[in-house]
């Protein structure tokens, strides 16, 4: 399969979807409605002024498994959009299935009315009939495509976006490709959803037992039984029934990318998944990060990064030898995504095996700053606790400043406490604004910061592995000015029941009431997270700094944020886009079964 690693010079695009089939591209490569027959694995590139997009039904056969998928020009991932810094583009999306279906621009900055987001910013796009979004784009860098729409993202409905800066690229590399990160299910979504609702461990094959090798003791056993929890409950849907895919293409499926020795490849990384964190590493070949969330940073080299739901990273590497694998491991290790860097077709380079799965820890549950294993792979990656610099009745506005938490005792940094000391129930520690109700069934105790974490079950391997501390942004930011005020917002669930919110209130409840900013003005968001699992949060829109310790007016900036299990994380926001905008985590379950909400921005004649 090495013609699935043309460089982007071969694969020009036409701009329009149906002229596609006459470009002398490979049948993985040629666009168009699906109606007809199967889906197809891989994508296609599109530029120019005018593209169109035509969403369709079919069905998917994934390594010997069939599935319902929804495509977009009849493949899955959908096209590639290659777009121009600068460029003015119309996006005409074209709906051929037998519901409302949307695309949203994720990361991209333009009119909230073009956003993409049914109920939000528009109604949606109903059976046969077009919706066009046209704008200036505004940026560069890599970016992504989805529907908003019901659960159609885990059917397939997903594809990436290049944006090429108007000047020179800070970045120098010979071959460029995009890497998308998904998932395939022959269950239905709304199946897996049920399924979710009945029994929240449903996919969960690696619970413990007694007859288990895990490093419990009894009272840890004990433990985890009144938390109603497992401690390798990392992902809500994992490898039993997924097959994670890089491009479309499941692990034994061959996705090559060429090079030759001595070249610089630049991977663009994208996770297109709906419910799942991969660690991604290259044996033997180091990864030098040079942009987040398709903005650029400092380059960092690193062996490891965890990229959440909805992130994207761009990386440089310079393979050796004949091959090299990558892998794209899930984080609870049930499965991996694989490709191939290849210097000739065919090619190959060993695969790893899958490591063991990691295991919750008590940083995990809220109490403390404890690192997973307690490994420090560089000062970067240290996890201080959480400080506020900012007094909210100071400011003036926000709720009020909750009281400093009581460090946790050595005994209890070490994991030793008693049963009885810990209630992970306490709602007295929570802020009036959290609903305290079922759909709150824990309560981080201590939620020190986490933007040094690496990422669960990443803090005991023994080589360098990407922080959230480790990431400055090359160029200065626009805004200078302190946060006027602060934003406490929990992030709240009840494991059991499968519910999940903001401040203990689904969206349902809380639709007619937004998170309102007035235009412009800057805000600092401190998110807490009440939750034992992972959470990457997304506010459209808008790109935030992550409040990291990179020097002042270098943090970099992102649209998507991981907020480890028990901890916290802050960034700061200049409100500056009006209208209003979706702001939710990105797994696909947690956001369809309440963990949305709105951020309104003021006009900017609106009254401050």
């Amino acid at each position: 399969m090495s013609d699935l690693s043309l460089s982007r010079r071969r694969l020009l695009g036409t701009g329009v979807a149906a002229a596609a089939g006459s470009l002398a591209l490979p049948a993985w490569a040629r666009g168009g409605d699906i109606a007809h027959g199967a889906v197809r694995r891989g994508f296609d590139e599109l530029a120019g002024p005018v593209i169109d997009l035509t969403v369709a039904a079919g069905m998917r056969t994934v390594a010997g498994r069939q599935g319902h998928a929804i495509a977009v020009n009849g493949s899955v991932p959908g096209p590639l959009l290659r777009l121009k810094e600068g460029q003015r583009v119309r996006l005409n999306v074209h709906n051929r299935l037998a519901e409302d279906t949307s695309i949203h621009w994720h990361g991209l900055l333009l009119p909230f009315h073009l956003d993409g987001v049914p109920g939000v910013s528009f109604p949606g796009i109903p059976p046969n009939a077009t919706f066009t979004a046209e704008f200036p784009v505004r940026q560069a860098g890599t970016y992504w495509w989805h529907s908003h729409s019901g659960l159609q993202e885990q059917a397939g409905h997903y594809g990436p976006i290049v944006i090429d800066p108007a000047g020179p690229d800070p970045v120098t590399a010979d071959r460029d490709y995009v890497l998308v990160l998904s998932e395939f299910t022959p269950l239905h979504p709304h199946t897996i959803m049920d399924k979710l609702k009945k029994g929240e461990h449903y996919f969960n094959d690696q619970k413990t037992t007694l007859s288990d090798d895990y490093p419990l003791s009894g009272r840890e056993r004990r433990m985890w039984a009144r938390m109603r929890m497992a401690p390798t409950d990392i992902l809500d849907v994992t490898g039993s029934t997924y097959t994670y895919l890089a491009n479309g293409h499941a692990p034994d499926e061959g996705l090559e990318f060429l090079f030759t020795p001595g070249e610089r490849v630049r991977l663009r990384v994208v996770n297109a998944s709906a419910m799942t964190f991969f660690n991604l590493r290259i044996p033997g070949v180091r990864l030098q990060v040079v942009a987040a969330d398709g903005l650029d940073v400092r380059p960092v080299t690193v062996d490891e990064l965890q990229i959440g739901t909805a992130e994207t990273y761009d990386l440089v590497v310079e393979p050796v030898g004949p091959a090299a694998t990558i892998v794209a491991e899930a984080m609870d290790r049930s499965g991996m995504a694989v490709a191939t860097l290849a210097s000739r077709p065919g090619a190959r380079a060993p695969v790893p095996t899958l490591r063991d799965p990691p295991l919750l820890t008590m940083a995990d549950m809220g109490h403390g700053s404890m690192n997973h294993g307690g490994m420090d792979h560089g000062a970067g990656n240290a996890a201080p606790a959480d400080h506020s610099a900012m007094d909210h009745a100071a400011m003036g506005h926000g709720v009020p400043a909750p009281a400093p938490a009581p460090a946790p005792s050595p005994a209890q940094s070490a994991g030793d406490m008693a049963m009885g000391a810990m209630d992970m129930r306490d709602t007295s520690l929570l802020p009036p604004t959290v609903k305290v109700g079922p759909g709150v069934d824990m309560v981080a105790m201590h939620p020190a910061d986490r933007m040094g974490d690496p990422g669960i079950g990443l803090g005991e391997v023994p080589h360098r592995v990407l922080t959230y501390r480790d990431l400055v942004a090359r160029a200065p930011n626009r805004d200078p000015r302190p946060p006027a005020r602060q934003l406490e917002i929990h992030l709240t669930g009840n494991m059991e029941r499968y519910m999940w919110s903001f401040d203990g209130q689904a969206y349902a409840a809380v639709s007619d009431r937004p998170i309102r900013f007035a235009y412009n003005e800057r805000v600092r968001v401190r998110l807490v997270n009440d939750t034992m699992m992972a959470h990457p949060i997304h506010l459209h829109g808008h790109f935030f700094e992550l409040v990291n310790g990179a020097p002042a007016g270098l943090q970099p900036r992102k649209h998507t944020m991981i907020v480890q299990p028990g901890g916290s994380a802050r960034f700061d926001l200049t409100a500056d886009e009006p209208g209003d905008w979706a702001f939710h985590c990105h797994l696909l379950y947690h956001m369809h079964a309440g963990m949305f909400q709105v951020v309104s921005v003021g006009a900017p004649d609106a009254k401050q």
